[in-house]
């Protein structure tokens, strides 16, 4: 990352008034975001939808997913504003979805059993990904290179529903690690609900880790123009095998994870946390053992992930994180919303972890609480909820102002309903160069978010900040979940 020592000596003072000026706004209803950051699933999903699905303007898509290679891979998630699915961020989305439950399902009161329904929507295709083992594991469906040339609705799609996957001769560590994470995370939310679930999700998690360990390298190296540039692996496949290992190890309490975790750890410096590179997310997982249960060989751990907080505040020596004139905080132009709700979700949960044993760190000079983390983590969900230069919340349906015409198929075409004819390939070019606002509202939905001068266009043509992804919204959840039930204190 490059450095930007000169924006940060002002940060405290500016960010200071940035906050008194849009506190002006009311206090953001947590509650109610997140209620719509869940709902916003139903959105996403492929397959058969139930009876009970609540965003009506979706239809039955894809069932025929699979076929192809001989497998059932109906269901999941499509990954963003396309009919891809992609499964390595799809398995990141729901360890995320999974985290969240674990560490705020007390706090989500209702909306504890539509998040549990989102995590199994995509657990149960997770599965299916893994039914071809020890041989196959298999990563997608869809070719995103035709895929991204039409503009149509997942109901109608008409491009290949060609099915990948990673081999012993064609490996992918970084994507079955995530899956394995993924598997194992989604087990322990249902360890109490639905026993014999989570004993079929902790089986499959274990046997991919493994396929994960046994045959190492990037999935991108074996796959190519399948996944990159859409999704490459730029990390490799380290940081996977220690999440999917932190994972394991947090559901089997098997110490084999153990020693594998300390054989893959090393002190690299990383200020990102996103779905392609999970080193600090695994490092907070993994201190919690250190902070709430002072087990001293998870000490390595605590600090490696306390090296990456120092990244994200200003004012200290190891910074590396540039925050916009509002106070947001500007990893990357694409999609910046990703690692905001990504590392906000691991400053309430890391603070959370500190509150347990009323510790305390040091970057640099600046003393770091458990309060100076959920401080941060505050700033970044009320800004993204609307506090903000704009005052413009970036979650469709929520507040008075937010995006109407954001880069996504289903939302800016026509429902079923509404033109039951099909929409082909290109006809649907006419609704994507429209400026009309989309006829379909994806509630829930947070874009890729703002420039780094807190500006926004809402146009849908601007997929780097008008798309929304599940991996967005995915950590925002328990974000929303902490807030709501603590009436947004700090």
């Amino acid at each position: 990352m490059a450095s930007h020592l000169g924006l940060w000596c002002s940060f405290p003072l500016a960010l200071s008034t940035v906050l008194f000026l849009w506190r002006g706004e009311a206090s953001p209803n947590y509650g109610d975001a997140l209620a719509k950051s869940i709902l916003f699933f139903e959105g996403q999903r492929s397959g058969r939808l139930p009876p009970d699905q609540t965003i009506a303007w979706r239809s039955d898509s894809a069932l025929t997913d699979g076929s192809q290679a001989n497998v059932n891979l109906r269901g999941g998630y499509y990954d963003a504003g396309d009919n891809v699915k992609f499964g390595f961020p799809m398995a990141f989305t729901t360890t995320m979805l999974s985290w969240s439950v674990m560490e705020y399902g007390k706090r989500m009161g209702p909306q504890v059993g539509p998040a549990r329904e989102a995590i199994r929507w995509a657990a149960d295709y997770l599965l299916e990904e893994a039914a071809g083992l020890p041989t196959r594991l298999y990563v997608g469906v869809g070719d995103p290179n035709a895929d991204h040339r039409c503009w149509e609705r997942p109901e109608d799609m008409d491009t290949p529903r060609t099915v990948y996957w990673v081999s012993p001769t064609a490996p992918g560590s970084d994507v079955a690690g995530e899956t394995a994470a993924a598997l194992a995370a989604a087990a322990l939310v249902f360890r109490s609900v639905d026993r014999s679930y989570s004993v079929r999700l902790l089986s499959a998690a274990e046997k991919v880790m493994e396929f994960a360990v046994k045959y190492e390298g990037k999935y991108s190296d074996s796959l190519g123009a399948a996944v990159c540039p859409f999704y490459c692996s730029y990390s490799g496949f380290k940081d996977e095998l220690l999440w999917g290992a932190a994972w394991l190890l947090k559901a089997t309490n098997n110490v084999s994870y153990l020693t594998y975790l300390n054989s893959l750890a090393a002190d690299d410096r990383v200020d990102i946390f996103s779905w392609d590179n999970k080193f600090a997310g695994a490092r907070v997982l993994l201190s919690r053992k250190a902070l709430v249960n002072n087990e001293k060989a998870y000490d390595s751990f605590r600090l490696q992930a306390e090296n990456f907080f120092c990244t994200i505040f200003p004012n200290n020596p190891s910074s590396s994180t540039v925050y916009t004139p509002g106070g947001l905080m500007f990893k990357l132009s694409s999609a910046n919303l990703q690692y905001v709700t990504s590392i906000s979700f691991l400053l309430t949960t890391y603070a959370k972890y500190m509150a347990s044993s009323s510790h305390r760190f040091k970057c640099g000079d600046l003393s770091m609480s458990s309060s100076t983390l959920r401080s941060l983590a505050k700033r970044q969900v009320d800004y993204i909820l609307g506090l903000n230069p704009l005052n413009m919340s970036y979650m469709v349906g929520y507040g008075s102002l937010f995006p109407k015409r954001i880069h996504h198929r289903g939302s800016s075409l026509p429902s079923k309903a509404s033109h039951p004819n099909p929409i082909g390939c290109q006809e649907g070019f006419q609704y994507f160069d429209s400026s009309d606002p989309n006829p379909n509202s994806l509630t829930g939905a947070i874009v890729g978010g703002p420039g780094q001068d807190d500006s926004f266009s809402d146009n849908r043509n601007d997929y780097d900040h008008s798309e929304p992804a599940t991996y967005i919204n995915a950590p925002l959840v328990g974000c929303l979940a902490y807030f709501a039930k603590s009436n947004g204190s700090a």
